[in-house]
């Protein structure tokens, strides 16, 4: 009957559409909305239920203006948002491995339901998947002021909210009744529903890899250092991991931008009297703000304003300077970015067009960038056009970079940590097909037949395309199961010589190795870094030589 037994209460999935031995249960609580009397609040326990729970549709997603193919959009109105989806065998034998996704959005868009991440294909290869909804924007990363006058700071006063019932019978005084980092408390809390609940889905909650992708891979890195999540998973998986972290500082001076914007006082009251859809439209008018002015700094290229926060709570220091100094314990990470991440961010209108001169130098200045660093691009892509340059160095500064010295930074620090990269391309009529950004997820999680990713994949899928599609699901299920991704581990810098899977269509490898003097093949997609300078290794030379700035949302 596909029923199973939480500790709050029964719930009924339904069987996968494209494989009837994997039960789908979608939209189960892990948490109580976070509006009214708990909004801007760290999540609460789910009521329980009585009875069985019918769990066979997702849930609504997070407070967001984006309209994404395949997957519902938000409503005003539309609170019970702290939900996750399980896929799990039917006749599984227990004890089996978990992996829990994050998807990514510059924590501001995005849901479980999208279709890329359908975990139909991965519980058939072993997993249990969980896949979960957090608050995002201003509702999940937004920061709250401290109280708001001398009445409110009195610890016995209590706080009138929109919505609520009645006053909050308990004291506003302390910061952290309204923390910081709200979205990633929400996954900690969802990490916490799979530890009490997840066995009772076939799962085991010792063996519990947590993944994400860009925002979402960084949300998995921020977790992996605190240690408020310690314990709560194994290992991680971290796809195109976004240099993004701000101080309280920042943040405060994001949340008086979006305050303004609203037309409220950048207070806690008058936040809290904006309803969801207030700030939604409000954030998305400071970002086109940004957008529009080519003075504005570092926001202007690739206006998204919120991220993760050094609140000296939960996080008191980018995930990079943490994992170097070993904050990263025990947990092992797989890493991977593809080769040509910032070209989706230009395909579809995200970011700022570079095509001259002028505004190249801009764009370096305004974050530092060396001269060298530049040039050096220009000499690696001697036939591209310039805003190519420009997107070259900018998927080094916000992903690839990033995401590799994460890998790189845990495993000097002790840890265990494997790196791949994604560059799987194809020509088609029209156009070359990039790998960019979010086009290896689909692959990964076995959904190329899903319409709305063949904008990302460049079209329906070959036969090749579904064995790189195999190869990549097989490494993560191998990754979950038993820490062995299948190719060995970093021992230092990549680019020293340690081993990096590159994952490309077979018929790649094979044009690759006929490229190559004696037409030398490597075995199975794996290389040695040294071997290679060029952008398939996101300049890794030149990034060593340059240094990466940690940014800002």
């Amino acid at each position: 009957m596909d029923v199973f037994t939480t500790k709050s209460g029964r719930v009924r999935g339904r069987r996968a559409a494209r494989d009837g031995g994997i039960v789908a249960v979608l939209g189960v609580p892990y948490a109580a909305p976070p509006f009214g009397p708990r909004r801007f609040r760290e999540p609460q326990p789910a009521e329980p239920w009585d009875g069985v729970r019918d769990c066979t549709a997702f849930g609504p997603v997070a407070p967001q203006s984006a309209e994404l193919p395949g997957a519902p959009s938000w409503s005003p109105g539309d609170e019970d948002i702290l939900t996750l989806n399980v896929w799990t065998p039917a006749e599984g034998p227990g004890d089996l491995p978990v992996l829990v996704w994050i998807h990514g959005g510059a924590y501001v868009f995005g849901s479980s339901a999208q279709p890329d991440f359908d975990g139909t294909a991965l519980a058939g290869g072993g997993l249990v998947v969980v896949t979960l909804n957090s608050r995002l924007g201003f509702e999940g990363f937004g920061h709250v002021p401290d109280a708001d006058s001398d009445a409110d700071a009195d610890t016995g006063s209590a706080l009138l909210v929109p919505g609520a019932d009645s006053v909050l019978p308990v004291p506003v005084s302390s910061a952290a009744s309204f923390p910081d980092n709200r979205g990633l408390l929400d996954q900690i809390a969802a990490l916490e529903w799979v530890r009490d609940n997840i066995s009772a889905f076939g799962g085991s909650p010792d063996r519990v890899t947590l993944a994400g992708q860009s925002s979402g891979a960084t949300s998995v890195a921020c977790l992996t250092v605190a240690d408020r999540a310690r314990g709560l998973f194994r290992r991680a998986v971290l796809h195109s991991a976004v240099n993004a972290f701000a101080t309280v500082e920042q943040a405060a001076r994001t949340t008086a931008e979006v305050a303004a914007a609203a037309g409220v006082p950048a207070t806690r009251a008058g936040l809290l009297a904006a309803p969801p859809e207030a700030l939604v439209a409000a954030t998305d008018r400071v970002c086109e703000r940004y957008a529009q002015d080519p003075g504005s700094g570092q926001r202007h290229y690739d206006p998204a304003i919120y991220g993760p926060v050094a609140d000296g709570v939960l996080l008191t220091a980018d995930p990079l300077e943490a994992l170097a100094a070993g904050a990263g314990g025990a947990v092992e990470l797989l890493v991977c970015h593809t080769t040509e991440e910032y070209w989706l961010l230009d395909a579809v209108g995200s970011s700022a067009k570079i095509t001259s001169e002028e505004q190249l130098a801009a764009f370096a200045a305004d974050f530092g960038l060396p001269a060298s660093l530049v040039e050096g691009h220009r000499e690696r892509l001697p036939d591209a056009p310039l805003l190519d340059v420009y997107l070259s160095l900018y998927s080094g500064l916000l992903f690839a970079e990033y995401s590799t010295r994460l890998a790189e930074a845990h495993a000097l620090a002790g840890g265990r940590a494997f790196l791949a990269r994604f560059d799987r391309r194809r020509d088609r009529a029209g156009g070359r097909v990039r790998a960019w950004h979010c086009a290896d997820i689909p692959f990964a999680f076995g959904n190329l037949h899903e319409e709305s990713v063949h904008f990302l994949v460049g079209g329906p899928p070959g036969a090749a395309d579904q064995e790189l599609s195999r190869r990549m699901a097989r490494a993560w299920a191998g990754f979950a199961a038993h820490g062995e991704p299948g190719w060995a581990p970093l021992d230092g810098p990549a680019g020293g010589g340690e081993t990096v899977r590159v994952w490309r269509t077979e018929e790649e490898e094979a044009a690759d190795a006929a490229r190559r003097p004696g037409g030398a093949r490597r075995a199975d997609g794996v290389r040695r870094v040294e071997d290679d300078r060029g952008a398939e290794h996101g300049f890794r030379d030149l990034w060593r030589t340059a240094g990466l700035p940690l940014l800002a949302p």
